[in-house]
């Protein structure tokens, strides 16, 4: 993490000792006062442990979360409250990322690590600029899986997979995939908040120099990935320690630890793929379509991101 120094996380916090703040951004949604899951037993949901898919929900604003994923997340907001503003800009990226994709001529697109659904979804922003897209959601939350169930798979030329990235073999054989996905044609990788989760025993390079084998030219990934460097841009950048040691404490409790990396760890993870310009950079920066935020904020947007195409 980068920015002021922040306090850490207090050992003893319990959910009892916060309400869910007001964080004056607009809402995503609507979401019901749940959540109010079907199609699982309780033994297959495990809610014992924070999951990030469900504390990302919650930075989100969203109410698709456990009382250990908000007590799990509020620990992370304390030591890092821009964390929140990080995940908007996340999420804005995304957008801006398939509508590229999508302009460039791509109709497939295979959402990987997807998160609750959050409106408007992956489907939405591709098929806002071409109807004909088909879009395959995969994340290993069950939880997940419920929710796309009601919110995503409803629409046609859609589907999900309750899968995990780091068997990608398994999630490109799957009989959803291969219904809906010709590996003739080109198809888009979105990794988006995902990479982080995994250790580099788990080698996260590989994963996608599986996933890149079995696309044709003309295919693409979107990548983002949280870091704890300072933003380059703002002189008084730095590390915090603290909130780091913080942010990385809680996600040890988690379903998936946190594995921040550096840019020059983040490029060479898009491995086949040519970036495209401006490369990868802080999220915001990548061809915004609106106001560019200023070098602090850059600094308090913990996320790289960027595109890249196979030729």
């Amino acid at each position: 993490m980068s920015g002021q120094q922040l306090p850490p996380g207090r050992p003893d916090f319990e959910a009892a000792d916060f309400e869910i703040p007001d964080s004056g951004l607009p809402d995503f949604g609507p979401y019901p006062p749940g959540p109010e899951h079907t199609g699982f037993t309780a033994e297959e949901i495990d809610t014992s442990r924070p999951h990030p898919a469900r504390m990302y929900d919650y930075y989100l604003g969203g109410w698709d979360n456990y009382e250990v994923d908000r007590v799990a997340a509020e620990r992370v907001i304390e030591v890092h409250p821009q964390v929140r503003l990080s995940a908007r800009a996340n999420r804005a990226f995304l957008r801006r990322a398939v509508r590229t994709v999508v302009d460039a001529g791509v109709r497939q697109l295979i959402d990987l690590g997807t998160g609750i659904p959050t409106s408007p979804n992956t489907h939405e922003v591709a098929r806002e600029a071409a109807p004909d897209c088909r879009v395959v959601y995969v994340d290993n939350d069950p939880i997940v899986a419920t929710h796309a169930g009601a919110r995503l798979t409803n629409a046609a030329q859609t589907g999900f997979v309750l899968g995990d990235v780091r068997d990608p073999k398994a999630v490109l054989d799957h009989p959803v995939v291969r219904e809906l996905i010709d590996f003739d044609e080109p198809v888009a990788l979105l990794l988006v908040a995902v990479l982080h989760f995994l250790r580099d025993a788990e080698d996260p390079a590989g994963v996608i120099a599986t996933l890149a084998e079995a696309l044709p030219a003309g295919s693409h990934l979107v990548l983002t990935h949280a870091t704890d460097e300072p933003y380059e841009g703002y002189p008084g950048g730095r590390t915090d320690e603290v909130a780091r040691a913080g942010v990385e404490d809680v996600y040890k409790s988690a379903t998936a630890s946190l594995n921040l990396r550096s840019k020059a760890g983040i490029e060479p993870l898009f491995g086949p793929f040519t970036l495209l310009d401006p490369g990868v950079v802080r999220v915001p920066l990548w061809r915004p379509d609106g106001p560019v935020p200023d070098a602090e904020e850059l600094n308090n947007t913990v996320f790289y991101g960027g595109v890249g195409r196979k030729d």
